[in-house]
């Protein structure tokens, strides 16, 4: 529908400047941001909250009550991972066909029914199976969510947003300590243990959210109710000048392809799996390492608090002034940085209180580092099928890393603070930073190739019809990569 003329003289700017940020633009991002940030957030809060609990529900009697082995925790750990990595693509291909709307309040739904059900286990078996379905159930929402923000956000204004919703992480984190201690309280009410009401009332909280979130969360920005059609119009026009997130594209098995195709697709995924690896054995041990710092449990469970509240302020002081400069490789190679600095203070020094501090650079660099790359993909794939593939690859491969870091910490090697596990940790940092690296240097040759061919080319040569554009995406020889 076209925009009456007295609208567009009053509030919506005549052409489409990607640069814009007059008022119309700044209100429209806001209502946006309104609209999808505070809910999504929160999905991502109680995912990670339902996800990590175990660690907390570990050192408040969970194993030994169960009868689980000291391996046996670390496979129930792994086992989530199997489960998540086995369906986050088919989830992201459910989700371009249908529509977030639905899908993502049902997978909140249903995965906290299962937490629930994570507080009636009675043996090692049951811990086994139930940790595989929380993570077949929670598969969808985080790739599903940083899809969803690459069809309603520029790509410039995309890592900000992750950040915000990655911030939720360590929130859970945060929260989590405080919910397990005062929990924890509860133990005999209703013949059962802490631990149990950890899972069973946090649980309750996720399905109870669900059911408001079907009436919240956002469908597609083509045909968001919440803006009014100038608004979607215009917000539309905009993705289109700067991808192809505003257009309605149908699902094609050549996009698959592409994407499997791409070697930068895999190089995101790789980096991904180099801080998913810490990203994950660090939350799940917290609670273990602080405790084996000499804490008692219930101060274990308040003390991993601030390690939680630093992430969340590292990422979001990081990102933000990442996205007045309009990098990520070099923030993400820093982070990893501080995070190696973090395991090394852990392993050397000789007092908790060293070995403390360590633990909040750990946090620190591994949260910023993430909440930087996951959005990378977003902002970078082109062609929307091709997009929602290499979001959920990333995710996919990098919670292969996941796996890995959660059979890596074993009780066996907890002397000296995990020392052998920690310096793993470090190599997979390490790795980390060279596919950033090497990202950042492949981006940067093929804007300036492209940069080139452009210069050289004559004023009324049309290199690529609007047509070619889109089915091109990323390969375009008018697309630029954000470094």
């Amino acid at each position: 529908m076209a925009i009456p003329d007295t609208e567009k003289s009053s509030q919506v700017p005549e052409t489409i400047n990607l640069k814009d940020d007059s008022p119309y633009n700044q209100r429209l991002r806001r209502k946006v941001d309104r609209r999808l940030l505070p809910i999504l957030t929160l999905l991502f809060l109680l995912s990670f909250l339902d996800r990590t609990n175990i660690g907390n529900a570990k050192i408040d009697g969970l194993t030994t009550d169960l009868g689980v082995s000291p391996s046996g925790y670390n496979i129930a750990l792994a086992l989530f991972f199997v489960g998540y990595v086995l369906f986050e693509i088919p989830s992201n291909l459910i989700l371009k066909r249908f529509d977030p709307q639905v899908w993502l309040p049902s997978l909140t739904l249903v995965w906290g029914i299962v937490s629930i059900a994570q507080g009636f286990v009675t043996n090692q078996a049951g811990l086994f199976g139930i940790r595989f379905l929380l993570g077949m159930t929670e598969a969808g929402l985080f790739p599903g969510v940083i899809y969803v923000f690459s069809v309603y956000y520029l790509r410039r204004e995309r890592s900000l947003r992750v950040a915000v919703f990655f911030g939720g992480a360590a929130l859970a984190g945060a929260f989590g300590g405080i919910f397990a201690y005062t929990i924890s309280l509860m133990n005999g009410i209703g013949g059962r243990k802490g631990w149990q009401w950890i899972f069973i009332l946090e649980g309750i909280l996720t399905v109870a959210v669900s059911l408001v979130a079907y009436f919240v969360v956002p469908t597609w920005s083509y045909k968001a109710k919440f803006l009014t059609e100038e608004e979607r119009c215009h917000l539309i026009e905009k993705l289109q000048a700067d991808s192809d997130a505003g257009t309605d594209q149908s699902f094609q098995w050549s996009s698959v392809r592409s994407a499997f195709e791409d070697h930068l697709v895999w190089a995101y995924s790789f980096l991904f799996h180099g801080f998913s690896f810490v990203q994950y054995s660090f939350s799940f041990f917290l609670p273990t390492i602080i405790a084996d710092l000499g804490f008692e449990t219930w101060q274990a469970q308040l003390l991993t608090v601030p390690p939680n509240a630093v992430a969340a302020f590292s990422v979001w002081g990081t990102v933000w002034v990442s996205s007045r400069v309009n990098m990520r490789a070099p923030f993400i190679i820093v982070a990893g940085v501080v995070a190696i600095i973090g395991y090394i203070i852990l392993i050397t020094s000789a007092t908790s209180e060293e070995q403390y501090l360590g633990v909040h650079l750990v946090a620190a660099g591994v949260y910023t580092g993430n909440s930087l790359l996951l959005s990378w993909p977003g902002e970078n794939v082109s062609g929307q099928t091709k997009r929602a593939v290499a979001v959920a690859m990333q995710i996919m491969i990098g919670d292969i890393g996941a796996i890995a870091g959660s059979l890596v910490y074993r009780p066996s090697l907890s002397a000296h603070i995990y020392r052998k596990p920690n310096l793993i940790a470090i190599g997979y940092v390490l790795f980390a930073i060279l596919m950033a690296a090497y990202l950042w240097v492949m981006m940067a040759r093929e804007n300036k190739r492209r940069d080139a061919i452009l210069a050289n080319a004559k004023e009324d040569d049309l290199l690529e019809t609007e047509e070619e554009r889109l089915r091109l995406g990323d390969r375009s020889i008018y697309y630029r990569y954000q470094l």
